[in-house]
């Protein structure tokens, strides 16, 4: 038979709106009463009804999480850095996946899944600002990305121009001068994409190297993508002495199409990315790439809407901090 509130009333010797007022972190609680209940609450291995709490109290100590695929490694090791920053806050996680379609991203603003959360962290690829508002209702929301970035909406921000400048000035100051870009169109404006994009346009102009558009390569970001991307290019005839994938697994994908075709990297063919992954430190040879500061992200996300949830004040000021990045110099560009 399950344990009852009941039940620990009797074992801790105290009444039933007590135990209610221990469960529910009522405050004026004398301490001693209060642990008298806990002690009973995990002798008994009492489970409170979240559901009907919730309901009673609007609160379910839950966050959301909304992004695209979390078979891509950076949105899983995302995921997992922002459920552990929720868990020293008291929360707990739901995951979404969008599946990078607006139908699935409206669903989640708006429909059960929502219902079930305090909050929303949300990574929109489909909808625009104009959509997202529209669609969020009153409960908090954070974006994380930089696909929509609007000054009505909180959101953290990876400072993609100013890392991918950086992975490009390094591999410059390696002496390439014909560095492809794996991941973008050349009329990329917006986005991780058109961001990362225009840092290393940025580069380029300040070392004085001209922008060629045929190093510039589309495809998906993943590891089958740049792998594609950058058998097309060695297929093409185009020259290259180095790759910058605007992902991890893009650059790894091209790390082993190069691997593949007998190119030695770093020696003819240097290759650097983006997410500072896990597998990149393992790669054969070790990917070079920038760390965007994911836990940092994570750690800011999770507490900007927290605070949102918990403040009474609807009218705070719109919050958009720059997590920090760093350059992970590794073999495939030294």
């Amino acid at each position: 038979m399950a344990v009852t509130m009941n039940d620990v009333a009797r074992a801790a010797g105290v009444s039933l709106k007590t135990v209610s007022n221990v469960i529910n972190n009522y405050e004026f609680i004398r301490p001693a009463t209060k642990q008298r209940v806990l002690d009973a609450i995990e002798q008994l291995g009492y489970e409170a009804n979240l559901t009907a709490r919730s309901l009673r109290s609007g609160k379910t100590s839950m966050l959301g999480l909304v992004l695209a695929d979390l078979s891509i490694p950076y949105y899983a090791e995302l995921a997992s850095d922002i459920m552990k920053a929720a868990w020293s806050r008291g929360y707990r996680v739901l995951v979404e996946q969008s599946g990078n379609e607006a139908e699935h991203e409206k669903a989640a603003l708006q429909g059960q899944f929502r219902s079930l959360t305090d909050g929303l962290l949300f990574i929109p690829l489909a909808l625009d600002a104009d959509q997202i508002i529209a669609s969020s209702g009153k409960k908090p929301l954070v974006l994380l990305g930089e696909y929509v970035q609007d000054p009505r909406l909180d959101m953290v921000l990876i400072q993609n121009q100013e890392a991918a400048a950086a992975v490009t000035s390094h591999l410059l100051a390696g002496g390439r001068r014909r560095i492809a870009v794996l991941g973008a169109r050349d009329g990329d404006e917006t986005g991780s994409n058109g961001l990362r994009l225009r840092g290393y346009r940025a580069a380029l102009a300040a070392a004085g190297v001209e922008h060629d558009p045929a190093l510039v390569v589309p495809c998906d970001w993943r590891r089958d993508g740049g792998a594609d991307a950058t058998a097309r290019l060695l297929d093409s005839g185009v020259e290259f002495d180095a790759v910058f994938g605007l992902n991890d697994a893009v650059a790894l994908g091209a790390l082993h199409e190069l691997l593949l075709r007998g190119r030695k990297v770093p020696e003819e063919i240097a290759v650097a990315g983006f997410d500072d992954i896990d597998e990149s430190r393992f790669a054969s040879p070790s990917l070079t790439t920038v760390a965007p500061g994911r836990a940092e992200i994570a750690e800011r996300a999770v507490e900007l809407l927290i605070q949102r949830i918990e403040s009474k004040d609807a009218l705070a000021q719109v919050q958009q901090p720059h997590a920090a990045f760093e350059l992970r110099v590794r073999q495939s560009a030294p």
